[in-house]
């Protein structure tokens, strides 16, 4: 299809997805009982250009003065995904280093699959990627969309049947989020699914990191860590940090003299299991 990352090996590790349908259970629950303290600011009409990142809407950088709290978010390493009660998480990995490549997200009859990838410092990097898609596809047409301009593209699935996609892309801070809509999602605009996933991609956190990457090289993901699972590791990371506390150890900047090292671990979760 000329999608770059398109097409790669699924993987999920079935007690980690569990858990994180219990959070996002018990986050959606919560925010019902809570009074909303950030006022989400609904996407624009459809038009060639998509304004606002960062200040009014999403998708969101962890720098950006206005990011959401995401603490209760689910995190993937390059992004973090927002709670929609009645989605399904799949991990897509490759299958020989099980290294995390992205994320799809089912709501109803409808999905989007998630990447991010690292952009420039000074320029955009969907433009170029829309152009190449383009020249490798025939069929794809530029569309207005939500999120500015978008490209239209059947694929052919399984039995040759041919089925639409939606390809999204929104520049971020050297960074870009690549959505690819599917089902009712990418051909019934007013749709209810339709506008839950166009906000849900909207919501997402993404963290580039300080890592140098080439563009277009996709940002580094791991296995979703729950907001319960950071909150552990960050209060085991802390305790073990008194614990590592030496005693008598002298205040203020060391002289050539005083030499200490501390060291502190953090461990991950599961690896991802195929699914099949």
């Amino acid at each position: 299809m000329g999608l770059f990352g398109f097409g790669k090996k699924k993987h999920q590790s079935e007690e980690a997805l569990e858990a994180a349908a219990e959070e996002n259970e018990e986050a959606v629950d919560a925010a019902e009982n809570v009074d909303e303290a950030q006022e989400v600011v609904a996407l624009p009409e459809s038009s060639t250009e998509y304004e606002g990142r960062g200040d009014e809407r999403g998708p969101w950088d962890v720098e950006d003065e206005n990011v959401p709290d995401y603490d209760e978010y689910l995190d993937m390493g390059s992004y973090y995904l927002p709670f929609l009660k009645g989605i399904e998480l799949r991990v897509k990995a490759n299958r020989a280093t099980q290294q995390v490549l992205g994320t799809t997200i089912t709501y109803g009859s409808s999905s989007v699959e998630i990447e991010a990838f690292a952009a420039p410092k000074t320029l955009g990097l969907w433009d170029d990627v829309r152009a190449d898609l383009i020249e490798a596809n025939k069929d794809a047409k530029e569309v207005e969309g939500v999120f500015g301009t978008e490209l239209a593209l059947p694929v052919t699935v399984k039995g040759g049947r041919k089925v639409l996609t939606r390809i999204v892309g929104v520049d971020g801070p050297r960074w870009m989020l690549r959505g690819i809509f599917s089902g009712k999602a990418a051909t019934d605009p007013e749709g209810e699914e339709t506008k839950a996933l166009n906000q849900f991609f909207a919501d997402i956190v993404v963290e580039r990191g300080d890592n140098p990457l080439a563009p277009r090289d996709l940002i580094p993901m791991h296995p979703p860590v729950a907001p319960a699972e950071r909150k552990a590791a960050k209060a085991a990371a802390e305790e073990t940090e008194q614990k590592t506390e030496i005693p008598g150890k002298p205040k203020g900047p060391f002289d050539s003299d005083q030499q200490v090292e501390v060291k502190t671990t953090l461990s991950r979760g599961p690896m991802f299991s195929e699914v099949r």
